[in-house]
C-alpha cells in the first residue's frame, strides 16, 4: 500500500507534541483541531487518525509513571471499568449518526464543546493553584496542586480511598467524549479526578490519568479502525512528528514556565473551539482580544480577593509556585 507522507503535517504534529510534553495535556485537544482547521481533514477522519496515533504514543508516558510509582492502580481499574466500554460506544454513536456532511458538522460541534470544557478545566486548575498559594496549603494540610519543587517520584498516598461510583462515572463520561471527539483523555478526566480526589498530588493525578488513558484510547482507536474513518497517511505523519516532539517537550519541561504555558494552551483551546463552531475570523479575533484584556484584570481581582498582591512579582511576595516554575501547579 502506498502512503503519501505530508511533511507539513508532521511538522505541525511535532510542534503540538512539544506542548504535550511540556504540559502533559493537549494531545487530542490540539492535534485534532489542527488537522481539521489547517489541513482540511474531515472531522471524523481527524478523530479516527489522531486516536490511532495516540494509542501508539500513550504507553510510552504511562510506563515512565509506572516506573516512578506515581500511579494509583486501583483507581485506574475503576476508571477503565467505565471508560473502556464507553469509548467504544462513543465511536458507535458517532458512526450511527452516519457519514454525510451533516454528521461531520455534528462531530465538529461536539469537538468544539469538548475544547471549551478543556479550556475551562485549565482555568479551574490555575485557580486552585492560586488558592493553594494564598492559603499557604502544604501536602500535609490538603494542598490540591503540586508543591514547588515536588519530586515526580512521590508515590500515591495509601490513605487515599477510591470512590468507585464517582470514579466509574468519570470514566463513562470521559470515555464517551474521547470516543466521539478524541479530546478528554488528558484534559477532561484529570480535572474531574482533581475534584473527586483532592488529596492526590499533581504528578500522581497525571500518572494515574496517563495509565488509564492507555486502554481508554486503545478501545476508542479499535472502534475507529473498525467503524470510523481512519487514514493511514495522516496517522503516519502524526507519529513521525509527535514521537520526537513529545520527547523534546518532556526533556525541557523541568525548566519551562509551566503556568505560562498552560495559560497559552487555554488560549489556543479557546481559539480552536471558536473555529470548530465556524465563528468568522473577525469575530474570533475580537473574542480573543477581549479575553486577552479581560482575563488578566479578572485574575488580578481574584488574587486581591484572596489576599495576594495583584501581580505575582509585586512586593516580592511571589512564591515559586506563582512564578510558573514547574511543578508549582497542575
Amino acid at each position: 500500500m502506498r502512503v503519501d507522507f505530508d511533511f507539513t503535517m508532521a511538522i505541525g504534529s511535532f510542534l503540538v507534541a512539544i506542548v504535550v510534553g511540556l504540559t502533559g495535556m493537549g494531545g487530542g485537544a490540539l492535534m485534532t483541531p489542527m488537522l481539521v482547521t489547517f489541513f482540511g481533514v474531515p472531522p471524523l477522519a481527524a478523530v479516527s487518525s489522531d486516536l490511532v496515533a495516540a494509542a501508539v504514543m500513550k504507553p510510552v508516558g504511562s510506563l515512565v509513571h509506572l516506573r516512578r510509582g506515581t500511579v494509583h492502580l486501583r483507581m485506574v481499574g475503576w476508571l477503565c471499568a467505565g471508560s473502556v466500554p464507553a469509548a467504544f460506544c462513543g465511536v458507535l454513536i458517532a458512526r450511527a449518526l452516519g457519514d454525510g456532511e451533516d454528521v461531520q458538522k455534528v462531530i465538529q460541534k461536539a469537538l468544539g464543546v469538548a475544547l471549551l470544557i478543556a479550556a475551562t478545566g485549565l482555568a479551574v486548575r490555575g485557580y486552585l493553584a492560586m488558592r493553594d498559594n494564598a492559603e499557604r496549603r502544604t501536602a500535609a494540610t490538603g494542598r490540591r496542586t503540586a508543591e514547588p519543587g515536588e519530586p515526580a517520584a512521590t508515590a500515591p498516598p495509601a490513605a487515599v480511598p477510591v470512590r468507585p461510583l464517582p470514579t466509574v462515572v468519570i470514566g463513562v463520561i470521559g470515555g464517551l467524549v474521547v470516543g466521539m471527539t478524541s479530546v478528554g483523555s488528558g484534559s477532561l478526566i484529570i480535572v474531574a479526578l482533581l475534584a473527586v480526589y483532592p488529596a492526590l498530588k499533581a504528578n500522581q493525578l497525571v500518572g494515574t490519568d496517563l495509565v488509564q488513558a492507555v486502554p481508554l484510547v486503545m478501545s476508542a482507536a479499535i472502534g475507529h479502525l473498525i467503524f470510523g474513518d481512519f487514514q493511514l497517511s495522516v496517522t503516519v505523519a502524526l507519529l513521525a512528528g509527535s514521537i520526537p516532539g513529545v520527547y523534546i517537550g518532556s526533556r525541557i519541561s523541568s525548566r519551562a514556565p509551566g503556568g505560562l504555558i498552560r495559560r497559552a494552551l487555554a488560549f489556543v483551546l479557546l481559539a480552536s473551539a471558536l473555529k470548530m463552531f465556524d465563528v468568522s475570523t473577525t469575530a474570533t479575533v475580537w473574542v480573543l482580544v477581549g479575553v486577552l484584556v479581560a482575563a488578566p484584570v479578572f485574575w488580578m481581582f481574584l488574587r486581591t480577593r484572596h489576599g495576594l498582591p495583584a501581580l505575582p512579582w509585586s512586593r516580592g511576595a511571589a512564591t515559586p509556585a506563582e512564578t510558573g516554575r514547574p511543578p508549582a501547579d497542575l
